[in-house]
């Protein structure tokens, strides 16, 4: 039985700000599920689905060192929306970033507490995504992981290059989750990474047991006695894998 992806994962050191700065940013409402956890996610959404990648965003103690190398990308319908958001995103209190791009068409910004991420041109591609067109990770080999996500759930392989690979929702909906080569992966580093869900029936301690005969790693990150597992896939990228349900 596989997993699927269900939910980006911020840790923050002030999680009411950033997640209104997220909520604001994609149109989503916020609940507080937690002392320290805010859950954003579409209206009237019932969640795990298929239409969304949701977000949940953590509060962390000051200076924890936890870096991932995950970012978004927004998706945007015209030019004229995507210049537009970007002034909205300036306005919430969003930064532009150098990270080498030079001259391209999407704008690279980063979050009020650094988090990288892209407001692309509108590209057909992402046309059905929602706000959230893809939650990209770098990496130094993309085939591993191309194997290894695709065992470890059940989205499959929309687009497979030597140096990238995207996947999405079996269901044709929803955002990608995609993996792109680079020669120096998590230079700039955030907080984000992605969450997997075990469906009815499984539990996430069997699954992250059949994670871990395909590759992955457990750490020693998650709290005792919590309802997730936490694990590294092959190239050391922290994900957890969540409760069944």
């Amino acid at each position: 039985m596989a997993s699927r992806p269900v939910q980006v994962n911020i840790t923050a050191e002030d999680e009411l700000a950033l997640g209104g700065f997220w909520a604001a940013a994609l149109g989503w409402e916020s609940e507080e599920e937690a002392p320290g956890v805010l859950n954003l996610l579409p209206a009237g959404l019932s969640w795990p689905s298929a239409d969304a990648l949701t977000m949940d965003i953590v509060r962390v103690p000051e200076g924890d060192p936890a870096r991932h190398r995950g970012h978004l990308d927004l998706a945007t319908h015209s030019l004229e929306h995507q210049s537009r958001w970007v002034q909205e995103l300036l306005a919430l209190g969003a930064r532009r970033k150098d990270v080498g791009q030079g001259e391209v068409p999407w704008e690279v910004l980063e979050d009020p507490e650094g988090n990288v991420f892209c407001v692309l041109e509108p590209r057909p591609e992402y046309a059905t995504t929602g706000p959230i067109a893809a939650v990209v990770t770098e990496c130094t080999d993309v085939a591993p992981l191309k194997a290894f996500y695709a065992e470890a759930t059940d989205w499959v392989i929309v687009d497979d290059e030597a140096d990238f690979v995207s996947f999405r929702s079996p269901s044709g909906v929803g955002p990608f989750v995609e993996f792109l080569q680079v020669p120096e992966p998590g230079r700039f580093p955030t907080r984000l990474h992605l969450d997997l869900k075990a469906y009815p029936g499984g539990s996430a301690a069997d699954e992250a047991a059949r994670l871990e005969a395909l590759g992955a790693t457990r750490t020693d990150t998650a709290p005792a006695g919590a309802s997730w597992v936490t694990l590294q896939d092959p190239e050391g990228n922290e994900f957890c894998v969540l409760a069944a349900g």
